[in-house]
């Protein structure tokens, strides 16, 4: 016997289904917002994911995003184009008592979710019926151990660091054993000594239970090692799909290259000045760049950025500005210095 609910879907219309699809698949959703709001709207965007995976959805803020994460999960009904989990189209909001799928749990970035003012033990717990009390203490109690918050749980919500809620509403995402985790940027609120380690835990529970996620994050860094696939919107629209290292290291547009690597990206013309003959924009990452000073240079120190292990410079030649990397143990110009640069790889792009 099922220790959880069944589905609210109240859709008695016939399933549609699609013969060997993926784990997940979003097929062509488009949504359209009304004039007088100011957001991008989801343009004919289809992906998929396989079970037990990760999949990053990135684009810089507005870029459609956690619209785009609340279509999947049946907040917003999309005006062409569907959802499909195991082959079959999962139910729109107007076929549901209650907007969301009983397959998914999604962790928002504001933890509305959450009671303030109750223990987290009674916040986790909650989620499960009292058919079987004992499960429903076991089952709790292994998802906070989970989630290494087994100490928190006679304390209230309210009592708790933006971390810790982080973790608590993921643990009560988690207890009632959903297949698909969508997390709204899940990093906003916790300290950067933290998130590595909320990385792990989240990579730990995947590969220990199978749970598919799926983030959405602005900040490409918070998923670069985590993901197994990044999805890119720009706009909107999509923009390219693959895996970290594929899209790091060969980025298929400026905007790619841009937001993962935040690359230099020169014109054709400007890519002449390095000896560098080709009719396509290139990019040239900030660690693809040497230099040295030198006072016969054609480069100057524009700024100097401290980023602990390296520093960045802004370095300028006529309308080419570079960013490069120079790591601390090597010798760092100052500002107004002169330098010779040598490119040590760039790519063309496939497109603009």
């Amino acid at each position: 016997m099922s220790h959880f609910p069944p589905s609210s879907c109240t859709n008695t219309q016939e399933v549609i289904s699609i013969k060997d699809a993926p784990f997940l698949l979003i097929e062509q959703v488009h949504y359209q917002y009304p004039a007088a709001i100011k957001k991008w709207n989801v343009r004919d965007i289809s992906f998929s994911i396989n079970q037990g995976n990760i999949l990053g959805i990135v684009g810089e803020s507005g870029s459609g995003k956690s619209t785009l994460l609340k279509i999947i999960y049946g907040l917003l009904s999309p005006e062409q184009g569907r959802v499909y989990l195991n082959g079959k189209a999962l139910p729109l909001p107007e076929d549901t008592l209650i907007p969301g799928h009983r397959e998914m749990k999604m962790v928002s970035q504001d933890f509305s979710d959450l009671n303030t003012y109750a223990k987290v033990w009674d916040n986790i717990a909650s989620r499960l019926p009292n058919t079987d009390i004992s499960f429903k203490e076991s089952q709790t109690k292994k998802v906070m151990e989970q989630l290494r918050i087994s100490h928190l749980a006679e304390k209230k919500v309210a009592e708790l660091s933006g971390g810790e809620k982080q973790r608590v509403a993921i643990a009560r995402a988690l207890v009632d054993e959903p297949q698909i985790l969508l997390m709204d940027e899940p990093f906003n609120q916790v300290d950067a000594s933290f998130k590595e380690l909320l990385r792990r835990d989240i990579k730990r529970i995947v590969d220990e239970t199978g749970l598919t996620v799926i983030i959405v994050s602005h900040d490409p860094q918070e998923v670069l090692s985590l993901a197994q696939s990044i999805l890119l919107l720009n706009k909107g629209a999509f923009e390219a799909k693959g895996s970290p290292r594929e899209l790091y290291e060969a980025p298929p547009t400026p905007y790619v290259a841009k937001l993962l690597a935040k690359s230099n990206v020169l014109s054709s013309r400007q890519a002449q000045a390095f000896g560098i003959v080709t009719e396509r924009d290139i990019c040239i990452h900030r660690e693809w760049v040497d230099c040295s000073i030198d006072e016969q240079g054609d480069f100057v120190v524009q700024d100097i950025y401290f980023r602990g292990f390296y520093s960045e410079l802004l370095i300028h030649k006529d309308d080419i500005e570079l960013h490069i990397v120079k790591h601390s143990n090597t010798p760092i110009p100052k500002i107004g210095q002169k330098l010779s640069v040598d490119i040590l790889r760039f790519i063309e792009m496939q497109k603009g």
